[in-house]
């Protein structure tokens, strides 16, 4: 595939300042090139969606913002600082929460204390207070749960607990890393559900998801990542209507 397949005449992401914006990243894991001058922008407000195979390099995208690999070229920008090079607790107070692929909860620690961990870095008490309220309206079964051990939840719950740790950080920008992944299908509707309600409540979000056209129909615009390059990008819509988006990532 190529950019001009499916990019819109007017590219939507060059409409205003970008919240979160990559230049040119390469990235290695040892001799090993996993991206390969990634270019992409994130506006504020938006949904965005990141496609393609296992390996493609999504993940790694997003560990790259969030400050957990180093890029070894390009830069990394919030609101236009760069914060390429920053450690993940610095970029993690800059704005940036990860929900990463696995939920990586800690499982010997209560629900609660796991979101206490998302607020580690903040000293506002008050505003806490008004965050764990939050989640806690979001996800009416976190507080349910909220003294259970977070290894004794299901799959669905963790997930949950996963997406209020980072938003206990009160992000500028939300990366979320295959948030429907082994859930129920009626667990996945409801989690995609918190996630356009968070959206609508001011936060941006950078979503990978294995189920393309569930992140197509909820995202704005999209890339396409393959073998750790951007193959394509534009509009949720012009991306669904692709014949070959269609054929290698939503089995038509």
């Amino acid at each position: 595939m190529t950019t001009a397949e499916v990019a819109p005449a007017r590219d939507p992401a060059l409409e205003g300042a970008p919240v979160l914006e990559l230049r040119d990243v390469d990235v290695f894991y040892g001799r090993t090139q996993a991206l390969r001058g990634v270019s992409l922008i994130v506006n504020e407000g938006e949904i965005v969606a990141l496609i393609g195979s296992n390996g493609a390099g999504k993940s790694t995208t997003l560990r790259t913002i969030s400050g957990l690999v180093r890029p070894a070229k390009g830069e990394v920008l919030l609101r236009g600082e760069r914060i390429s090079g920053f450690g993940s607790e610095k970029i993690a107070r800059l704005g940036v929460g990860h929900a990463p692929e696995g939920r990586r909860l800690f499982s010997r620690l209560t629900v609660r204390e796991n979101l206490e961990m998302g607020a580690y870095s903040r000293r506002d008490r008050a505003g806490i207070r008004t965050d764990f309220d939050r989640v806690y309206e979001l996800f009416p079964r976190v507080k349910e749960r909220s003294r259970q051990l977070a290894g004794s939840l299901s799959g669905g719950e963790q997930q949950m607990v996963a997406i209020g740790r980072a938003l206990m950080a009160r992000p500028t920008v939300l990366l979320l890393d295959e948030p429907s992944l082994g859930l129920a299908p009626i667990v996945v509707d409801a989690v995609f559900a918190v996630i356009r309600e968070i959206n609508q409540g001011g936060t941006t979000v950078l979503l990978i998801e294995q189920n393309a056209l569930l992140a197509l129909n909820t995202a704005r615009r999209g890339y396409v990542l393959e073998n750790g390059e951007v193959a394509t990008k534009g509009s949720a819509e012009e991306l669904l209507n692709s014949p070959d988006v269609q054929r290698a990532y939503l089995g038509m």
